[in-house]
């Protein structure tokens, strides 16, 4: 294999891994680490840990929120679907 295509072949999987870092949350809950589509391209909340963190202050990150915390919570069973509504209501737009 050519130098050229390997420093290509780097390059693209460098920059593969840089657009899924822009494009995703990394969320640990608990020992689980769920992913979760960011709504737009940014590094801010890329690593995102609940440990230690109540429900309201999950949902009270406004990039969280929007890209589906609450969602992914009640999936894995932390919460319940009234509890997130109740919640949700309180950062409503």
């Amino acid at each position: 294999m050519s130098q050229r295509l390997k420093r290509l072949l780097i390059w693209g999987c460098i920059g593969a891994i840089g657009y899924f870092l822009l494009s995703h949350h990394i969320v640990f809950i608990g020992s689980n680490v769920r992913l979760l589509k960011k709504s737009q391209l940014t590094l801010e909340d890329t690593f995102y840990s609940t440990q230690g963190k109540s429900w309201q202050s999950l949902l009270a990150n406004d990039r969280l929120r929007r890209d589906g915390i609450g969602k992914l919570l009640v999936e894995m069973g932390k919460m319940t679907e009234e509890e997130l509504q109740t919640l949700e209501e309180q950062y409503a737009d």
